[in-house]
């Protein structure tokens, strides 16, 4: 590459939540920006939409190592972020195999297209506090065992400790972050937070009458996703590849977290919400919550937004998704 040259960083994931985030964040650190996306019959670029003409898009996929080989080989990038995952925690239950293989074993395919490829590439692994699962300690930092409640959280521990194996025999500057729950108006709709602030923008405006949700007691720690990008690429930057915690540090229910959402609407959640049993997990994860000092002292990182803020983020986009859905069906 020369010296005039953007510096190139390839993301898998990259029409998923985080994905838009940080691809927004390094074409604006003067990054020239890949992203990996799967031949599929149906186009889902609603979160890049308005990056199209900004960024590259190559096929490949992380259960192919062929295609990894090949697009390393193809784009020559410095960074390589792995975002890509089968990341909805109640659905590993019924792909419990789909899972292991995309969210465990393509973080090995994708490790291993670098260590033939070009194995000065930077790597980062989008670990999950899911791994934590039936907590040993709280708050959770890196030192932390693991105790995984879910295929999604087996296949995310696979996924850290190849990364450190890689980085531990060949030298691979790969680390991982443990990222703690993270949302936005861009969060997928299967997803519980997104869940209440649309279904709260719908029953504002006439069109639902309740909210069905499992587990209110189970406790998160929530944070902004656009905030937590950012840590991803300081970890790259760094003189020696270390594993790092991001969390906001603070928990809240579910309950919380609805009643935080419906207030942005006037309205009063309980009656409106009701539990469904049927929407809890075989095997529950009751308590997250991280401690992020060492990303507060080595990488300089800090959350700017809060819990209240987050949810009025996305309640207020709920409110203009609604209202022009509604407008539409007019």
């Amino acid at each position: 590459m020369s010296t005039t040259e953007k510096p190139r960083a390839l993301i898998t994931g990259i029409t998923g939540q985080d994905g838009s985030y940080l691809a927004e964040f390094l074409l604006e650190q003067g990054y020239a920006v890949y992203g990996v996306v799967r031949r599929s019959s149906t186009e889902t670029f609603e979160r890049i939409a308005h990056l199209i003409d900004r960024i590259h898009l190559v096929n490949a996929d992380l259960t192919d190592q062929v295609s990894l080989i090949e697009t390393l080989n193809h784009v020559r990038p410095v960074e390589v972020y792995n975002l890509a995952a089968q990341s909805f925690v109640p659905a590993s239950w019924h792909q419990p195999l789909l899972t292991g293989d995309v969210t465990g074993l393509g973080v090995t395919r994708m490790l291993e297209a670098i260590r033939i490829v070009d194995p000065s590439i930077r790597f980062y692994q989008a670990s999950s506090s899911e791994m934590f699962g039936h907590v040993r300690e709280s708050p959770q930092n890196e030192q932390t065992p693991f105790y995984p409640r879910s295929p999604y959280g087996v296949a995310k521990v696979y996924g850290h400790w190849i990364t450190v194996n890689y980085r531990e025999s060949y030298g691979l500057f790969a680390v991982s972050g443990i990222l703690f729950n993270h949302e936005s108006p861009r969060r997928g709709l299967e997803f519980v937070t997104r869940k209440i602030t649309h279904g709260a923008a719908r029953i504002a405006a006439g069109l639902q009458q309740e909210l069905r949700l499992g587990n209110l007691d189970a406790k998160r720690d929530w944070g902004y996703a656009r905030d937590y990008v950012e840590a991803m690429w300081r970890m790259l930057q760094q003189d020696q590849p270390e594993d790092f915690v991001v969390s906001s540090g603070a928990t809240h229910t579910v309950r919380e977290f609805c009643e935080t959402a419906f207030q942005c609407f006037g309205l009063d959640w309980e009656q409106y919400v009701r539990v469904d049993t049927s929407l809890y997990r075989p095997a529950e994860v009751h308590e997250l919550m991280g401690d992020a000092s060492k990303a507060h002292a080595r990488l300089g990182w800090r959350p700017t937004t809060g819990f209240k803020e987050l949810i009025e983020l996305m309640a207020e986009a709920d409110r203009r998704h609604v209202d022009a859905e509604t407008r539409r069906e007019a």
